[in-house]
């Protein structure tokens, strides 16, 4: 349930929507949904000071209260594929 919302409302946000990736860790009081984008769509997704990444959570805590569960979304960093750390 929360898995499909979050790629819907990630999907339609960003330029590669085949690269995100969203995978959910089910406990029996507490949701967490890893999501994954590249590096390029990473700023559309915060956005300006981080507005656009909070409205998200705020979407999903509301769902959370629905189903009586707590969930919390992180936002996944993946190392770069040539190693480079940028800085």
């Amino acid at each position: 349930m929360f898995k499909d919302l979050i790629e819907y409302i990630v999907k339609s946000l960003v330029d590669y929507p085949d690269e995100v990736v969203v995978r959910e860790v089910t406990g029996e009081t507490v949701v967490i949904i890893e999501l994954t984008v590249t590096d390029e769509d990473l700023g559309k997704i915060i956005g300006r000071y981080g507005r656009t990444l909070k409205a998200i959570r705020s979407v999903l805590y509301t769902a959370g209260l629905r189903a009586n569960k707590k969930v919390i979304l992180e936002l996944i960093d993946e190392p770069r594929p040539d190693g480079q750390i940028e800085e």
